[in-house]
């Protein structure tokens, strides 16, 4: 009987063993399978973030604020340059050199970024990014007034069409700090706003005294 029993015992005793193996075996899997899927989706999700980001880095925004700032500080620029030979007072002449100094490599940054973004330099026909009078740009008549002045009347009217002129620029900065994307061009949103609007004030003190 002794004999007997200790086959059997030792038969139940290895189809259990390979009753819990092929458990054992079934459970690893499982987990590999569902790790490996982890692993998997954890790759797709690292791979996929750097994508948006990238690809996002500037906005409509971005583009509408490069396209209308361009042509609108080419013409401060313009405005500047006329004070040669006819501005009198000392506090303009310092204020038109102290846009010529920000404005014109500003120009050639917002250039730059359009070019990298694979966007034009102007939005529309006319060049001025279809902001015109509403950011402050001058009229033809407006300029063609402040090129006939001279002397306390130029400084007198180059100082009022300044001060509009600097307003719609801070109004095109501000929309840019609040809908931009690209962290350089927000940056340089925060230079115009906060340079212009110092400006402002220094040409509204002008007008005062003059």
């Amino acid at each position: 009987m002794r004999a007997f029993k200790n086959p059997a015992a030792r038969k139940v005793a290895l189809a259990g063993s390979v009753a819990a193996l092929g458990l054992l075996l079934s459970a690893c899997g499982s987990d590999g399978d569902s790790m490996s899927g982890m692993d998997h989706g954890g790759k797709t999700s690292a791979s996929a973030s750097p994508s948006p980001s990238t690809s996002a880095s500037f906005n409509d925004a971005d583009v509408t604020f490069a396209q209308g700032m361009i042509p609108h500080h080419q013409q401060a620029l313009e405005m500047a340059k006329l004070a040669d030979g006819r501005a009198e007072d000392s506090e303009v002449k310092k204020i038109v050199a102290a846009i010529e100094k920000a404005q014109d490599p500003e120009i050639g940054t917002m250039k730059s970024w359009l070019k990298s973004w694979g966007k034009p330099e102007s939005a529309g026909q006319g060049g001025h990014g279809g902001h015109g009078t509403a950011a402050g740009m001058m009229s033809d008549q407006d300029m063609k007034d402040l090129r006939s002045l001279k002397g306390k009347a130029f400084d007198r009217k180059f100082a009022e069409l300044m001060i509009a002129h600097h307003e719609g620029a801070v109004e095109m900065a501000r929309t840019e700090q609040k809908d931009g994307s690209d962290a350089t061009a927000k940056k340089l949103a925060d230079d115009v706003v906060r340079t212009q609007s110092a400006e402002i004030a220094e040409l509204r003190k002008i007008l005062d005294r003059l």
